[in-house]
This record gives C-alpha cells, sequence and structure tokens, in this order.
C-alpha cells in the first residue's frame, strides 16, 4: 500500500444535525432533575436513550462531552454480523441486524446498510474446527452460516489469494453500515420520544447516598437522578469510578486507512477478514477501507495515527491480498477499542450501588450490537426480562473467575 499522508475521517458526517430539536441542548441550559441519566453519546448510549424514551420513560437525559458519535463510534469500521463463537454474541448480533434492516422505516435514517456478507478466511486447522463449531452453533441459532472452501471464497472476494487458505466462512445476513448515521437516528428518535441530548456536557462525578446514586455532577451543573447508565466506551472506568464500580475496561488503539478509487470492484464485496493476521477490508465508496490490529500497540487514549503498523499491514497484505498493495492510501484514523480481559462485554447493574447500570467494554463489537443491546438496558432498568438474559456477562464474573471469552475477534 502506497502510503500517502492519511487524513482524519470527519467526525460525525452529520454531527448533531438534529440538535437545535432539542432547545436545553442547543441552548446549554441546566437540567436539574431526570429520572434516568445515561453516560456517553456513541451508538450504545444514543440507542438506550431512544428505547428507554419510546418505552414511556420520562425525563430520559443523555450527557456526552463532545459532538454525538465523536468518540469510538465515528472510528468504528462498521461492520454488522452475527458470526460470533458465544451464543449471546449470536443472538445479540442477530437481533441487531434485525433493527439495522428496518432502521430506515423505523426511525426515517438511511444507514448505509450493506448486507454483503462477512467472510472469515481461515489458514490453519484450529481455525477450522473452532469456525465449524461456530457455524453450527450459529446455524441452530437461525444464522445462515455457511464453511466454503477456497475458491468459493475467491468468488465472492477476488481480491484475495487463495494459497495456504484452508476454508472460509460466510453469512449473506451480515454487512456494514455507518456509524455516525445510525447515532443520529437514534438521537433524533429518543428526542421525538421526549429525551434530552446535553453535547459538550462533562460528568465530574456521581453522588450516592446509602449505596444508591442520587445525583450526576456535570461541567454545567447537578443533575438530581435515582438511576445512571454508563455506555462511556472506552472511557467507563473512570465513570464507574465516580461511584465506586470498577469497570474493568482498557482502551486500545486501532487504525484504519482508506484507498483511492478500485476500478470495477464488485458491489456484492464482502467485508473479507484474514482471521490469521485480522487484516480485514470492504468497499467505502469508490474504494476500500482497510485495518488489521497492531499487536504492538500499547493500552491508552491516544488516537492520533501513525505509520508504525503499515510494515505489518503491508506484510499481511503481501500474504492474502496482495492487490492491495499498489493501491495509494487516501486517508485514515484511528480510534479506541473498549477491552475487557475476556474480550466480552459489561452489561448489567452493579451490586454495591442501586441504579447504575453499565453497558460497556464490547472489545471491538459494540456498534453491531447497539440495538439489541439499547432494548436490553431497556428491560433491565425497567425490571423486564430482556430477550435474552445477559446475567453471565456482568462484572461480577471476574470477581469468581467465570470469564466468558470470544473468540472470533477482529
Amino acid at each position: 500500500m502506497r502510503t500517502d499522508p492519511a487524513h482524519p475521517r470527519g467526525q460525525a458526517a452529520d454531527a448533531d444535525a438534529d440538535a437545535d430539536a432539542d432547545g436545553a441542548a442547543a441552548a446549554g441550559a441546566l437540567i436539574a432533575r431526570a429520572t434516568v441519566v445515561i453516560i456517553g453519546g456513541g451508538v450504545m448510549g444514543t440507542s438506550i436513550a431512544y428505547h428507554l424514551a419510546r418505552a414511556g420513560v420520562r425525563d430520559v437525559v443523555l450527557v456526552e462531552r463532545g459532538e454525538l458519535a465523536s468518540g469510538s463510534t465515528s472510528r468504528a469500521a462498521g461492520g454488522v454480523r452475527a458470526q460470533f463463537s458465544d451464543e449471546l454474541n449470536i443472538r445479540l448480533g442477530a437481533r441487531s441486524l434485525e433493527a439495522f434492516g428496518r432502521f430506515e422505516a423505523e426511525l426515517g435514517r438511511h444507514i448505509g446498510l450493506h448486507r454483503v456478507g462477512y467472510l472469515f478466511l481461515l489458514s490453519t486447522p484450529e481455525e477450522v474446527a473452532a469456525f465449524e463449531a461456530g457455524v453450527r452453533l450459529q446455524n441452530a441459532l437461525g444464522v445462515p452460516s455457511r464453511l466454503l472452501d477456497p475458491a468459493e471464497a475467491r468468488r465472492l472476494s477476488p481480491l484475495i489469494r487463495t494459497e495456504g487458505l484452508l476454508a472460509a466462512a460466510f453469512s449473506p445476513d451480515d454487512g456494514h453500515c455507518t456509524p455516525e448515521s445510525v447515532v443520529q437516528g437514534y438521537a433524533a428518535g429518543a428526542r421525538r420520544h421526549g429525551a434530552r441530548i446535553l453535547r459538550h456536557c462533562e460528568v465530574t462525578g456521581i453522588d450516592t447516598r446509602d449505596g444508591t446514586v442520587t445525583a450526576v455532577r456535570t461541567g454545567r451543573g447537578r443533575i438530581a437522578t435515582e438511576a445512571v447508565i454508563c455506555a462511556a466506551g472506552a472511557w467507563s472506568r473512570s465513570v464507574g469510578a465516580m461511584a465506586g464500580v470498577d469497570l474493568p475496561v482498557t482502551p486500545l488503539r486501532r487504525q484504519i486507512a482508506t484507498t483511492e478509487p478500485v476500478p470495477d470492484l464488485p458491489p456484492s464485496l464482502p467485508m473479507t477478514i484474514d482471521f490469521t493476521t485480522s487484516l480485514y477490508f470492504h468497499t467505502e465508496g469508490p474504494g476500500l477501507l482497510v485495518g488489521m490490529s497492531d499487536p504492538d500497540e500499547n493500552p491508552g487514549f491516544a488516537t492520533d495515527p501513525h505509520d508504525r503498523w503499515i510494515p505489518a499491514l503491508c506484510a499481511a497484505m503481501e500474504q492474502r491480498a496482495p492487490a492491495l498493495l499498489d493501491l495509494r492510501r487516501t486517508g485514515g484514523w484511528a480510534g479506541l477499542y473498549e477491552i475487557t480481559p475476556d474480550h466480552n462485554a459489561l452489561i448489567g447493574e452493579a451490586s454495591s450501588v442501586s441504579r447504575f447500570l453499565y453497558a460497556t467494554g464490547f472489545s471491538g463489537h459494540g456498534f453491531l450490537q447497539g440495538p439489541a443491546v439499547g432494548e436490553v438496558m431497556r428491560d433491565l432498568y425497567l425490571g423486564r426480562e430482556p430477550f435474552v438474559d445477559v446475567g453471565a456477562l456482568g462484572v461480577g464474573r471476574f470477581g469468581v473467575g467465570a470469564l466468558r471469552p470470544e473468540a472470533n475477534l477482529v
């Protein structure tokens, strides 16, 4: 890949285009009281706000220290899938795919959904065996994934080379869409149902009394409330600490590059992942979006792009998709994964503080699970039974050694 200077992606392409519909958000007015305060204005926070407000919860307030979708969501690759190894993730992914499919009809926002599938390229017997087991579980849960031979994989994704490839896994229901549009759609829907959104409003503390939440303190004043939902992504650990709750979330920089237009690029090109190296690509306009994990990356909040990952990226391309090496890099950005010790989400309510709920730590698959998790958090807040039991994803699992690892990570 020819390394022209990369340019950061415009944060939140239509950033808060509907903000004027919320007078408090636009004018910076203080909201003194809320039934529930959601911290974080990415896909998770806005989805939760929408689902709560639509369910009739009054005085829902979302606080975001920047613009909506200006954190990790705006820097996501936008992939949506149900091909996971963990049953809970399969169910959350499949439920979210249904929601993405009806998003425009339900929320009136076009999200650029491309149902072109996810194609995992498998190069070792261990990978093949793991994905065979995964496909069996996914099929049992209604996901139409299947194993392919290398020749069929190349027909779907003609930019790859098949030397050393043993098999591939593919599901046609998967794909990718535009993260910022999803956030803006949920935010507009939440406002229509009465939720209020405070942008440029940093949370500075959470007050509790006798083990119960009483208020959220912000740079614009104190909001009295009896419930808080932390959806702060990579910043969740510090939010949890404000309430005395340990949320073991570690930030880790991940980088993405975009390329010049690619002639004769198939419109049905799937999201293609070389599972051994984690190299992945999908269409982005007339070109490609390309990413890969960097094993030398250190945890931290840095989001400045750098070129240290390019040699490893090019080596992975040379092995699996050499045609990408000739493409000029026209842009790129870095964002943060929110990693937990077992690379699986934290979803639940704190046992030590009444009415402190959390949805965070998704370790790279948060955007694609946002719609379903919004439903789950609505039901947990209302004391209803969610469509899937997420009890195993509570933060308490780390204290008792009940880790729940997810294997299909990108």
